[in-house]
């Protein structure tokens, strides 16, 4: 967890990452920007730098046990060892951040780097580096006072609650590649991958967080791959299985592979084709799957969203459905000739 309410914002500079596609250069900053407004330090940037990262998942840069990790783990090493190194190290990210902007779909923007003190992660107080790109620019409405008249104007400007592009770098960790937060709200396809993988060279941490939402991905893709309508499996079943995956993270502290192929797997055969595609999900993404570890309970809600247990019937109904399998019947109507599903419940809410 971040808490960003004590963070001294020490120094910010600014450059514009121009535009590749379009054939633009990077324009840089003669020198750092002068925090004078306490207004817009204490409460705009604090608000503009920290509010997107909500999520407790953390990176580590790639390789940095063997001094490997790349440009961006070894500049803000030198940061970290010495402050004053802070805007040679921000012309240097700014360089490599253009050179990284490959993708026709990548956008040119302010690139903006920042020196943090008193950031608290996981109750621990550090100093912090972030790194940020704005792409997206908003109009604003402004209202002013002209000749004791009230005018309408407008603004284009960044919407401080809506980051495009961030990267926290803790100091701490540093011998396994420091303790990092990112996010990526604009680019979702195959040119997302130049901020994470190719700018910042990062990967996930290996921690709860990490392993809790590795095995909700498994859940999820053993429905839809194999415990699917193709292996003669009913959506209520694919459902009950989910549901059961949801309430067994939800309950437990401790995650045991014994436990959940008791609880949620159960029967022989499905625990056999559920062990056959944890191997091949395995091998296929190069995750480990732990077979003990503790439960990140911000790992199961940030996943809930994506467990969806939705009967679409035809497009007449939806039916959510949240868990007592044995409650629901499926049949066929001949005089009809169409399909139903039964449900008994004991009171209507």
């Amino acid at each position: 967890m971040i808490d960003s309410s004590q963070v001294v914002i020490e120094s910010v500079v600014v450059h514009h990452i121009g535009s590749r596609a379009e054939g633009q250069e990077v324009r840089y900053s003669k020198d750092k920007l002068r925090l004078q407004d306490e207004d817009l330090v204490g409460n705009l940037l604090k608000t503009y730098f920290f509010s997107a990262f909500k999520s407790e998942a953390y990176y580590n840069f790639i390789g940095a046990e063997e001094g490997a990790a790349g440009l961006i783990y070894r500049l803000a090493e030198e940061v970290f060892n010495d402050a004053s190194n802070f805007y040679n190290a921000s012309l240097q990210m700014a360089g490599f951040l253009h050179e990284q902007s490959n993708h026709p779909k990548i956008r040119g923007g302010e690139f903006y780097l920042a020196l943090f003190r008193n950031c608290v992660v996981d109750g621990e107080v550090v100093d912090a580096l972030g790194l940020f790109k704005s792409e997206n620019k908003e109009t604003f409405l402004k209202v002013y006072l002209k000749d004791q008249n009230f005018e309408l104007g407008s603004h284009d400007g960044i919407n401080i609650r809506k980051l495009d592009k961030g990267c926290i770098i803790f100091n701490t960790e540093r011998e396994i590649g420091y303790k990092v937060v990112m996010v990526d709200n604009i680019n979702k396809g195959n040119e997302a991958r130049f901020w994470k993988e190719d700018f910042l060279a990062l990967q996930p941490r290996e921690d709860s967080y990490y392993f809790t939402q590795n095995y909700l991905n498994l859940c999820k893709g053993f429905v839809q791959d194999v415990y699917n309508k193709q292996n003669q499996v009913d959506k209520p079943e694919q459902f009950d299985f989910l549901n059961r995956s949801l309430d067994f993270f939800d309950k437990k502290g401790t995650f045991k592979q014994e436990d959940f192929e008791r609880e949620v797997v159960r029967f022989p055969e499905v625990s056999e084709a559920f062990t056959d595609y944890r191997h091949q999900f395995e091998e296929e993404r190069g995750i480990p799957m732990n077979d003990s570890f503790d439960i990140s309970k911000s790992a199961v809600k940030s996943e809930k969203k994506y467990f969806k247990s939705i009967l679409k019937l035809d497009k007449n109904f939806h039916v959510y459905v949240h868990g007592r399998r044995e409650f629901i019947e499926k049949g066929f109507d001949s005089q009809k000739g169409m399909n139903y599903y039964k449900l008994f419940y004991e009171q209507e809410m």
